[in-house]
């Protein structure tokens, strides 16, 4: 015997929900909108040559230029060779760090050694960077007997560590047991077969976790106060005061007279953090397990 079923109810409930998951995802899009639009209709008008090419303009110089009605002299790159320097060695030092960890985490679970890698991996990553920049200032600078961009990258690797630990155990974890146990019946050894064959066959995600780490400290500016200090000068030697470009955005809001070069300052570091996740997102992509 055939029943008959009103659909009617079932589709108009269906198309509620979808309407309502429509409204409420481009009502949280809405401030991120709101953001991007601010910094590049702002921002835009600052981008230049020199606004990459100079250094960070004095005081005097943007008090005349505003006096005179001139265009802001001056530009952040010396926030921005102070941010690649630091960013370069705290990545260099995360990275094998951070994948022999993971690799750690994925074969030997259950052991007390792990567990206890895994726990401080967790609470690390959830300690305020502000907390970091305090305790790389104890470890490094003040042994150092001075700031520098040394121990900047020293905070922001910190930062960096568990986010590549947790990429690296994670895609380690879910690699088929099949593709080790078959590179050590070939008669490779575990680490040649870990090293030749399983971090290979996830370089992608991993890849993917590097990257995500980078943009994810790249705008960090409390443990640089801590620890870099900042400077006007471009310089290159990590072992001495080194900007970057959120120490310089946060110099230009304290002093009025370079207030404007925040926008430009803000629209190349959102270009730079975007650039990095859509690399992020065409290399997982590519590269899918």
């Amino acid at each position: 015997m055939k029943q008959n079923f009103n659909l009617q109810p079932r589709i108009l409930k269906n198309q509620l929900l979808y309407w309502a998951v429509c409204f409420f995802s481009a009502l949280t899009a809405i401030p991120l909108l709101a953001i991007l639009g601010e910094v590049l209709v702002k921002g835009w008008k600052h981008l230049s040559w020199n606004f990459f090419t100079e250094a960070t303009p004095n005081a005097y110089k943007a008090m005349m230029a505003m006096q005179l009605g001139e265009s802001m002299p001056g530009g952040i790159a010396n926030g921005i060779i102070g941010t690649f320097l630091m960013l370069m060695l705290a990545t260099l030092l995360a990275i094998p760090i951070g994948i022999l960890c993971g690799i750690c985490l994925s074969e030997y679970k259950g052991h007390w050694f792990a567990t206890t890698v895994s726990y401080i991996t967790d609470l690390l990553q959830g300690t305020p960077s502000i907390i970091i920049g305090i305790i790389t200032y104890v470890w490094v600078v003040v042994p150092m007997k001075g700031y520098s961009g040394f121990a900047g990258s020293i905070a922001l690797f910190i930062m960096m560590l568990p986010l590549i630990i947790r990429s690296t155990e994670e895609t380690m974890k879910i690699l088929p047991d099949t593709l080790k146990e078959a590179g050590l019946a070939l008669g490779g050894s575990y680490w040649r077969v870990m090293f030749k064959v399983m971090l290979p066959a996830s370089f992608g995600s991993i890849f993917t976790g590097i990257l995500l780490a980078i943009s994810r400290v790249v705008g960090e500016t409390a443990p640089l106060m801590f620890t870099a200090l900042g400077g006007a000068a471009i310089s290159w030697n990590v072992g001495k005061p080194m900007s970057a470009v959120p120490l310089l955005i946060w110099e230009f809001f304290n002093d009025p007279n370079l207030q404007s070069l925040i926008w430009g300052a803000s629209l190349f570091l959102l270009t730079f953090v975007l650039c990095l996740n859509l690399l992020a997102k065409r290399i997982a992509k590519k590269w899918k397990i």
